[in-house]
């Protein structure tokens, strides 16, 4: 008999993909994938992990889901994701609430591990540990490794992935892990050493979303700029942006999470070159001080991001940019502070996204010394916010007048995005008075700007 299960996804389009994965797996054994929690068996719920307002949300999901036990179908609320593998037999005896708390581990095993679960049996939560430690240390060791040892994401020439949504753009997964340390992440210790994706199996997922009704692509990963070290060639991404340009119904082609300072200048071409490619640039910055980046373990500083910026604005005026900062990062003085906002106040960045430092386990920075007053993060947050709300919509502004290209996402809205406006986080173009369809990709020109959000006049 067919059991039935519906996916909660939190936190990034990483995430989204996890759960379409966990979903095909699901789907080719039998399960019946609906939409509606009120309505399955199982309430499969991917976690975030990343941050304390990420980890309440998917907390807050769990108990949601499992207010449903007793009133209708569902039997079982089970966690899977970021934070239950980050927290494992800890956040199982802190939630009774979820049935289950899943590791990676039990992904290639899913849906054997809902149906006991079902059944009643008692799941024993894993022991978190340091994923870094599962593959070699050296890169170009490891795709042998992973090959070996960790399931491939197909089911014949197919890819093992169910599509949860009708969106005209989704995520494709070009990697996973990541091996920078930065002092205040925990990605790298849960999610493990970066592995490249063979580029043979993103096109061909490529092709498979393009079947899907797909007509942008949007590339993710914990660290883009990284795809192909482990292949032997960290410019591989230059080789595969052709031929997913290639694929005639993609339509636009997006990358996103950009290290600073492993930008080349032979990707910054292939980006602004080829055809498809969206100027977009999701640059992680995190601060402008030389200081607390040495301490976050990051490098670079303002004057080199600001130039890194310029490159890209002469070769494609229109490029939207967008980053996250950090505020009170240990050790960090008036000073540093004031860098940061002379930096996002010359930068003139798209979209901006400000966040408190906070401790978090199994980051160096966690026992750093000169931990800044919780009152002073929250006063610089709020400042910063303010400016920086205040600067992109003065950078949207400034698009009045500016051609752009609008792939229609919502049609009772007639509302969409522009090649310079991410998935769901950097504001939206709309038109008024049209009757575009879902999916359609429309010439405007910009007559109008609220925040960060355009409106836009079809030409």
């Amino acid at each position: 008999m067919s059991r039935t299960v519906a996916l909660v996804t939190l936190g990034c389009a990483r995430n989204d993909v996890d759960s379409e994965e966990l979903a095909g797996r699901l789907a080719a054994d039998g399960w019946t994938v609906v939409d509606d929690v009120e309505t399955a068996e199982v309430a499969l719920v991917n976690t975030c992990g990343f941050i304390e307002s990420a980890k309440k949300d998917s907390i807050d999901a769990l108990l949601e889901a499992n207010s449903l036990k007793g009133h209708g179908v569902t039997k079982a609320v089970v966690a899977v994701g970021c934070m239950a593998e980050r927290y494992g037999e800890e956040l199982a005896n802190s939630l009774p609430e979820a049935d289950a708390i899943l590791g990676f581990d039990d992904y290639r095993e899913i849906s054997a591990r809902l149906q006991s679960i079902v059944a009643g049996e008692k799941h024993v939560p894993h022991i978190p540990r340091d994923r870094r430690s599962l593959l070699p240390i050296t890169p170009v060791e490891r795709i042998a490794v992973k090959e070996a040892e960790f399931a491939p994401s197909r089911l014949g020439g197919t890819p093992l992935r169910k599509r949860l949504g009708t969106t005209p753009w989704a995520p494709l997964k070009i990697a996973s892990g990541c091996d920078r340390r930065c002092s205040f992440c925990p990605i790298p210790y849960f999610r493990g050493s970066f592995v490249s994706r063979r580029p043979t199996e993103i096109i061909d997922e490529a092709h498979w979303l393009a079947d899907q009704g797909v007509s942008e692509l949007f590339l993710v990963s914990e660290n883009t700029t990284s795809y192909g070290k482990d292949l032997g060639d960290l410019r591989l991404m230059e080789k595969i942006l052709p031929e997913l340009s290639q694929i005639d119904s993609v339509k636009r082609i997006r990358l996103s999470y950009l290290q600073p300072a492993e930008m080349r200048p032979t990707l910054l071409q292939a980006m602004i070159s080829t055809p498809k490619v969206a100027p977009y640039f999701d640059l992680s910055f995190q601060h402008a001080s030389a200081s607390v980046l040495r301490r976050m373990r990051r490098f670079g500083d303002g004057e080199k991001f600001l130039h890194l910026i310029a490159q890209i604005r002469a070769l494609a005026p229109e490029a939207g940019i967008r980053s996250n900062f950090i505020v009170g990062f240990p050790g960090e003085t008036e000073e540093d502070y004031q860098e940061l906002v002379d930096f996002i106040s010359r930068a003139r960045l798209d979209a901006v996204g400000i966040f408190g430092y906070s401790d978090e386990d199994n980051t160096e920075a966690l026992d750093l010394g000169d931990k800044i007053d919780a009152n002073v993060i929250h006063e610089r947050v709020e400042n910063l916010s303010s400016l920086a709300d205040d600067l992109v919509s003065e950078r949207a502004s400034g698009r009045v007048g500016e051609q752009i290209l609008v792939l229609i996402e919502d049609a009772e809205l007639q509302e969409g995005r522009a090649a310079h406006q991410g998935p769901e986080v950097d504001g939206t173009t709309s038109f008024m008075g049209t009757s575009f369809a879902v999916g359609e990709y429309v010439r405007g020109r910009v007559v109008d700007s609220f925040g960060a959000d355009l409106m836009a006049a079809p030409e």
